[in-house]
């Protein structure tokens, strides 16, 4: 984080999934050096833990396994947070999951699969959350993807997932709009990741360099990181019910 100094988010109470790696992780550091304290949910045990050691402070980040495709664990999870942490100012909505699976050989098993991760999940995170969070603070931040708007071959199925959640992301601003808690839907482009070096990065090593941005490089989780930071703080307090796409100017691009 090199000299950050600001403190954007003290005081402030942190739901952030997938913080077990990628964009989540760097989220939860991020905001930790901000003041914020931060409850962490993921699958991935060992990539919490490491997560934790990256955050400069014991009692700014708290571990928690939970399964986004199980109801049970997601309720659990909030309560969890809340019961550690006192009350919840900000949800960030950010582990997901990539498919590949052509249209015509896509089965009802990996559909399932990828919509709960990607849009029932977060959904019912946001059931749990929002009679918690504070009228006139609170923010919830959800992380979708360019795909739901641009299209990219054999990945119909992902991009549906994340095109569900912007549209509810749009509607849930709306209807949390007299209560003034902001609804952010983050969209971003290429950004390396471990979850994408696992699917698309191993099936076509050439594919980052390949990506249709200004730069042709894809951009680091630290760079949305610093965009979710914005949107979830004070500072980006009229940013609301409208997408973000950080993308290297892929539209532009295009």
């Amino acid at each position: 984080m090199g000299g950050l100094v600001v403190n954007r988010f003290q005081n402030k109470n942190v739901l952030v999934t997938g913080a077990a790696s990628g964009i989540g992780r760097a989220t939860a550091v991020r905001l930790a050096a901000e003041g914020a304290r931060v409850f962490g949910l993921g699958r991935d045990v060992a990539g919490l833990a490491e997560t934790a050691r990256l955050i400069v402070g014991s009692d700014r980040f708290t571990p928690f396994t939970a399964d986004l495709t199980h109801e049970s664990s997601l309720v659990a999870a909030v309560e969890a947070a809340r019961t550690t942490m006192g009350s919840i100012d900000i949800l960030a909505n950010i582990a997901g999951m990539t498919d590949r699976t052509p249209a015509d050989a896509v089965t009802v098993e990996q559909l399932t699969g990828v919509f709960m991760v990607n849009t029932i999940g977060p959904m019912l995170l946001c059931r749990e959350v929002i009679p918690h969070l504070p009228d006139g603070s609170g923010v919830i931040v959800n992380v979708c993807s360019t795909a739901a708007t641009q299209a990219h071959p054999g990945m119909s199925g992902y991009a549906s997932s994340k095109a569900a959640l912007l549209s509810y992301s749009l509607s849930l601003a709306a209807e949390l709009g007299e209560r003034r808690i902001r609804v952010v839907p983050i969209s971003p482009g290429g950004v390396r990741t471990p979850m994408m070096d696992g699917t698309i990065g191993a099936l076509d090593p050439t594919w980052y360099s390949r990506l249709a941005t200004l730069w042709h490089e894809p951009g680091a989780p630290e760079d949305l990181a610093a965009a979710i930071a914005f949107a979830a703080s004070a500072d980006g307090a009229y940013l609301n019910g409208a997408e973000m796409r950080v993308d290297g100017g892929a539209r532009s691009a295009m």
